[in-house]
């Protein structure tokens, strides 16, 4: 029943149906719903254990292929117009002050929410929750532990210090969320410089309670008393950024909201070779998995990936070809004798068909092997008739090995090969048993 559900069918009699299918993510948080109504059922002992919600209620195949992440960063070039917008927005970008007109709030501190949206990467509660002194200013990333707690003295302190030295990198400490506690994270200069202005601005104001951790603090982004609301971003920010920039508050992806912004910014940390796990303690998720769900893949890093690994050149070998003009000139190759001389290395191969032999990487000493220690092999480099040219032929995984590793590979493989005939018809293992009744 939840795999046929269609748009509108679950509302009031009076709502007109859209008839449009339900996306798999929608029917897949159905089924999770009715999983744990049942689950709870059992064990408040509601109704008897019968049956098991979670084999009963399970997923179709169907429907989960269907799922997957889809990020939503914001387009580039609609971000980069956002944030032109954000770091040149001036005081009067804001909507005048009109009669009747309730709460508003100075442009110190819409310019710095505005910037710390466009680089810092928060969620929205974390924007609101933000403490006086969130920022410090660090002269050296690795020295001391930027996560010690520190006592206020301490911390007027270092930023006192910090203003009358060059600034390298600023922190943010991030409130406590809904996937991890309180830490801190490197953000960009220019949110640190915002937020330190409008807090010498910032009249004095009693402390507010945090209702994540019902602490009584210093509401960075607060005004006569009260602080921005949950939609203050969506519904007054974003707009006055989307109308300083002349774009409009849709994008390809949809409406711009505050937490695309999240998106966006992981997309482009991703983009800069930054690691997953980096990502994740940059974006404060618990799980990479998370962490997936905002980062949109972006074809030119993966064809960049695809062209730097070379997986097909990487089985190809460039192979010199000596081929002897005077033999074919004379009519010699027509009779049999050898015109094409593939260089090993160690010495020539004279098989013509040598791209099929399957010791060539290994050679096994058969008749058509030239050692290059021969006279045969000595009087062949000293021709001054040979043309020289390069062949690349495909390799093996094994025989790239053997090429790439040395001695070891090489023996492993000759060892694999031993009982396969060459070119000649004998083994490698007959022609050594050969050898040594020479020998013999």
């Amino acid at each position: 029943m939840i795999d046929r559900l269609v748009v509108g069918r679950l509302a009031d009699p009076g709502h007109r149906p859209a008839g449009k299918p339900l996306s798999p993510a929608t029917k897949e948080g159905y089924l999770t719903t009715l999983r744990a109504f049942f689950w709870d059922c059992q064990e408040w002992n509601w109704i008897p254990r019968r049956f098991n919600p979670s084999r009963a209620f399970r997923t179709p195949r169907s429907i989960k292929s269907l799922l997957g992440t889809k990020p939503r960063p914001v387009t580039d070039s609609f971000w980069a117009k956002l944030l032109w917008a954000g770091l040149n927005l001036k005081s009067e970008d804001l909507p005048k002050k009109t009669v009747g007109a309730h709460m508003y709030f100075p442009f110190e501190l819409v310019r710095a929410l505005a910037v710390a949206w466009l680089l810092a990467g928060l969620r929205n509660n974390e924007y609101r929750r933000l403490r006086v002194g969130c920022i410090r200013w660090v002269s050296d990333p690795n020295c001391g532990d930027a996560n010690t707690p520190e006592t206020e003295d301490a911390g007027i302190q270092e930023r006192t210090e910090a203003s009358s030295s060059p600034r390298q990198s600023c922190l943010l400490e991030v409130p406590v969320n809904k996937t991890a506690p309180a830490f801190i994270k490197p953000i960009d200069h220019a949110v640190g410089e915002a937020i330190e202005t409008w807090e010498k601005v910032r009249p004095p104001q009693p402390k507010a309670l945090d209702k994540k951790t019902g602490e009584m603090v210093d509401l960075l982004f607060s005004y006569r008393g009260r602080h921005v609301g949950s939609a203050y971003v969506n519904k007054t920010l974003i707009p006055l950024l989307c109308k300083k920039a002349g774009i409009s508050k849709l994008d390809p992806k949809g409406a711009i909201t505050s937490h695309r912004a999240r998106s966006t910014l992981a997309s482009q940390l991703d983009k800069a070779d930054m690691s997953l796990p980096d990502i994740q303690a940059w974006l404060g998720h618990k799980s990479p998995a998370s962490t997936l769900h905002y980062i949109a893949q972006q074809p030119t890093k993966l064809a960049k990936a695809y062209a730097e690994a070379e997986s097909f050149k990487r089985n190809l070998r460039s192979i010199e070809v000596l081929i002897d003009g005077e033999a074919v000139r004379n009519g010699l190759a027509a009779s049999g004798e050898s015109w094409k001389y593939y260089d090993l290395g160690h010495g020539h191969c004279t098989w013509d068909f040598f791209v099929e032999c399957p010791h060539r990487m290994a050679c096994a000493k058969c008749d058509y092997y030239l050692p290059k220690a021969s006279s045969k092999a000595q009087l062949l480099e000293a021709k001054s008739n040979l043309l020289r040219m390069r062949q690349e032929i495909p390799l093996t995984e094994e025989e790239c090995r053997a090429v790439d590793e040395g001695l070891g590979a090489l023996q492993k493989l000759c060892e694999k090969l031993s009982n396969v005939p060459t070119p000649s018809g004998q083994t490698p293992r007959e022609i050594l048993q050969l050898q040594a009744n020479k020998g013999g």
